[in-house]
């Protein structure tokens, strides 16, 4: 029975695990759950699988919405799994080393850049390793003309600007340097892995409320009610955090923790290019030096005749408030005044992302605040142990990926299993079977 199938059967009473939330994380965990004798059931209040990874097939091509790279790929088991899936793992280098035309920067003065986040990374680094959990950007120097660049990168990489990120937190983030990508799509990878637990999905069926006050907890869905001895909660923490998805009686520790690791936003905008034989294929542009209020474009990726725009932090979250349109023409506005007026002519908009208006999302990836980097861990931690929570946000090292988000739930689903008394070992639908 698949997933949509699934969809439209009344649900269950009683299950001895629910999993909530079908994006990386719980698909992960509801696979490792998979065995005789022990009911599953995963409940998603999407109409798809994948959550912030997605892929939306257009024009023949796989355009990630979400997340599209393989981070940290010769540590990251997912990349193990591509080939296996019948797709195509991409091993070119990633376009961030390759800044396209010397446009506002010499080849002189990128290298000069190179140098300064390299100086800026070390400055934090030393002062994680005092255990100083402060805002990144003290360890700006006052007057470093790559400051403002430097925000606008950290736009990209934690979804919010330097001055909202804890040292330690971003010190702890783990990165080979290996960066690869899946041709047709790492939504696609995400989805296919899912149809181990096609037979235990249900789409369409948004969990409000887990009311842990008797011996069985109880979820109110917008299907109806139904109880379970476990639950794995793998939603994005920014619905915890408004209690869109409660529990009660309220946890006040994890509500703490949910508001010091918020979900930062970073939205994507596809656009066609005409004449794209003029721009170098899988290249970086970034315009403007002057204001972190700017966005970088991945030029013809996989060679493609396209441009992919990536926005972040408080441009994002103001260009998603006006719509997808005005996402598009900021991204056209700042091509224009760095390639030419022609490039107006040239550029069609193909899709953009929308998480931080998303219902289901309502942001992108996680960052932990200023003097909240000990959140993550407070995450990991059971509640009365039968409420598991698992995702990127959870991950001590690989948060902000969907690797990450695969292994906590893993490690969710092997908490899970213990709870019971049950052999918590890898089962036959786990990715290291």
């Amino acid at each position: 029975m698949t997933a949509p199938a699934a969809a439209s059967n009344p649900l269950p009473p009683q299950v001895g695990i629910v999993v909530i939330g079908a994006g990386a994380a719980g698909i992960a965990a509801a696979r490792r759950l998979m065995r005789p004798g022990l009911s599953v059931l995963v409940l998603e209040a999407r109409d798809r699988v994948g959550g912030r990874a997605h892929t939306l097939r257009i024009q023949g091509e796989g355009l990630d919405m979400g997340c599209g790279w393989l981070h940290s790929a010769d540590d990251n088991l997912l990349a193990g799994l591509v080939e296996g899936e019948g797709l195509t793992l991409d091993k070119s280098p990633p376009p961030w080393g390759n800044q396209a035309f010397n446009h506002e920067s010499t080849a002189g003065e990128q290298d000069d850049f190179g140098q300064a986040f390299e100086a800026f990374e070390q400055r934090v680094a030393e002062a994680a390793a005092r255990g100083e959990d402060r805002p990144a950007s003290d360890l700006f120097e006052p007057d470093n003309p790559w400051n403002a660049r430097l925000d606008a990168i950290s736009g990209a990489l934690n979804g919010a600007r330097f001055a909202e990120v804890s040292t330690v937190d971003y010190d702890a983030y783990g990165d080979t340097g290996v960066n690869w990508r899946v041709r047709e799509g790492y939504g696609r990878l995400i989805a296919r892995l899912a149809r181990a637990v096609d037979e235990v999905t249900v789409l369409d069926c948004g969990v409000q409320r887990i009311d842990r006050s008797g011996p069985l907890l109880r979820l109110e869905t917008s299907r109806g009610e139904l109880q379970a001895r476990i639950v794995i909660l793998t939603v994005p923490n920014s619905l915890i955090a408004t209690e869109a998805v409660r529990i009660d009686p309220p946890v006040p520790a994890l509500l703490e923790a949910v508001a010091g690791v918020p979900l930062g936003l970073a939205s994507k905008m596809h656009m066609n290019v005409r004449g794209a034989q003029d721009f170098p294929v899988d290249s970086q542009l970034w315009t403007r030096r002057d204001t972190p209020q700017t966005g970088g474009y991945h030029l013809r990726p996989f060679g493609r005749p396209m441009i992919e725009g990536y926005f972040g932090a408080d441009l994002a979250w103001g260009l998603e408030a006006e719509g997808q349109a005005a996402l598009y023409d900021f991204a056209v506005t700042e091509l224009v005044a760095a390639l030419g007026s022609n490039m107006r002519r040239r550029l069609e908009p193909v899709a953009a992302s929308s998480w931080g208006v998303d219902p289901f999302s309502r942001g992108a990836y996680s960052h932990a605040l200023p003097g909240h980097a000990a959140d993550r861990a407070r995450l990991r931690t059971a509640i009365e142990d039968r409420i598991f929570l698992a995702g990127e946000a959870t991950a001590p090292v690989y948060y902000g990926t969907a690797h990450g988000a695969w292994m906590e739930g893993e490690r969710a689903a092997r908490a899970a299993l213990l709870a019971l008394g049950l052999d918590p070992r890898t089962g036959p639908g786990d990715s290291e079977a």
